[in-house]
C-alpha cells in the first residue's frame, strides 16, 4: 500500500515522501481501516519536525485522524463490522490507504455527514467541545477567548452559542471581525484598536466574565486576565506567540482568579468512556445541523502531500488541508 513517510525529522514540506509499505494486520482488539480522508493538524507536523511531545522512530509515518471503512476485525471486536464507516482521531499513521487502530477509539459515521466533515470531526472538535465542558458554564454565562478566529476558537464560538453560553472573541486585526461576522460570528473584538477594553464591557453590559481561554501566550494572556471577573478561571490552551504567560499579579490576587491549563491529549484520555460519547453525540448534531462548520479549503493526493504540508500554513487559510488515499 502506499503511504507517507519521512525518513528524518525536518521541515514537512521537504522531509515527507511516499513509499511502498507492507498492508498491516490488526491485533487483538483492533480494525483494520481502508482509509477515506485524513487532515492535516499542525501536532501532525510538529511531530514530522520532532517537535512535538511525541517523537515516533525512524522511519517514521505521519497523521492521526481520519474518517475511513472498517476493512477487518482483529481478535475480540465486537460491535464493528466490516464496511462500517468511521471516524477517529487517535490512528497514527493515518496518512496512509491502510492503517490499523484500536476498535475502543473508533466513532461510528452515519450517512448524514459527508466525509470531508467526518474526516476532521474528533481531534479539533473534540478539543474545543471538551475545553468549553471543562469550563463549567451555563446558558446565560460569560467567557472570552483570543485566538477567536482560529480553528478550535471559531468551534467554541459555535459549540457555546448552541448552549446559550455568551462568548468575547479577541482577534489582533480589524479585519477579523468582518471575517467572522461573514461566518455568523458575533461578539468579536479587535486588539488592534483603542479602547478595545471598553468595547468588551459594552458587549457584556458590565456582566462579569467568568472564564477566559488564551490561546496565544505573553502579554494577550493577560489581557485576557483582565477582562475576568472575581474567581474567574483563565485556561492556558495553546502558545502561539510566545510560551511564556505574562500576568498581573494584582490581577491574580485581587480577583481570587484561577489559572490551568488544558491539553486535549490528555483530556480524552482520561475522560470518562459515557462522558466522551455524549460530547461526541453533541458533535454529530451540531455538525448535521450545521451549527457547527468544518469547512475544507483544500485537498490534496498523497503524491503532492509536501505542497498540502505547505499549505497548511499559509496565511488567510479559512480551512482545513486535507489528504486523499
Amino acid at each position: 500500500m502506499r503511504a507517507v513517510v519521512h525518513q528524518e525529522f525536518g521541515e514537512p514540506s521537504s522531509v515527507l515522501e511516499v513509499a511502498d509499505v507492507p498492508i498491516p494486520e490488526p491485533g487483538p482488539g483492533e480494525v483494520r481501516l481502508r482509509v477515506l480522508l485524513a487532515p492535516i493538524h499542525n501536532h501532525d507536523l510538529w511531530t514530522v519536525r520532532g517537535s512535538y511531545g511525541f517523537k515516533p522512530e525512524l522511519p517514521a509515518r505521519a497523521g492521526t485522524e481520519l474518517v475511513g471503512v472498517v476493512d477487518a476485525l482483529g481478535e475480540g471486536v465486537t460491535g464493528i463490522e466490516v464496511g462500517q464507516r468511521v471516524a477517529t482521531g487517535g490512528a497514527f499513521g493515518a496518512w496512509a490507504e491502510y492503517v490499523v487502530t484500536k476498535a475502543a477509539g473508533l466513532i461510528p459515521v452515519g450517512d448524514e455527514l459527508p466525509d470531508e466533515v467526518a474526516a476532521q470531526l474528533v481531534s479539533m472538535p473534540f478539543s474545543a467541545i471538551a475545553l468549553l465542558e471543562s469550563l463549567g458554564l451555563e446558558s446565560g454565562d460569560w467567557m472570552i477567548q483570543n485566538a477567536a478566529n482560529g480553528a478550535v476558537g471559531r468551534m467554541v464560538a459555535q459549540l457555546a452559542a448552541a448552549r446559550g453560553i455568551n462568548v468575547i472573541g479577541l482577534v489582533r486585526r480589524d479585519a477579523g471581525i468582518t471575517e467572522l461576522k461573514e461566518e455568523g460570528i458575533g461578539n468579536i473584538v479587535s486588539t488592534e484598536s483603542d479602547g478595545w477594553a471598553e468595547r468588551v464591557t459594552e458587549l457584556t453590559g458590565g456582566a462579569p466574565i467568568k472564564a477566559g481561554v488564551d490561546s496565544v501566550g505573553g502579554s494577550a494572556a493577560g489581557d485576557v486576565l483582565a477582562q475576568l471577573g472575581d474567581g474567574g478561571t483563565l485556561v492556558a490552551f495553546g502558545a502561539m506567540n510566545s510560551p511564556q504567560l505574562e500576568l498581573s499579579s494584582g490581577d491574580l490576587i485581587f480577583k481570587q482568579a484561577v489559572v490551568r491549563g488544558f491539553w486535549g491529549s490528555v483530556v480524552a484520555r482520561t475522560m470518562p468512556a459515557d462522558q466522551q460519547r455524549v460530547l461526541f453525540g453533541e458533535l454529530i448534531q451540531r455538525a448535521g445541523d450545521g451549527s457547527l462548520t468544518l469547512p475544507v479549503e483544500a485537498t490534496y493526493p498523497f503524491e503532492e502531500v509536501r505542497a498540502a504540508a505547505a499549505a497548511n500554513f499559509e496565511p488567510g487559510r479559512r480551512g482545513k488541508i486535507l489528504l486523499r488515499p
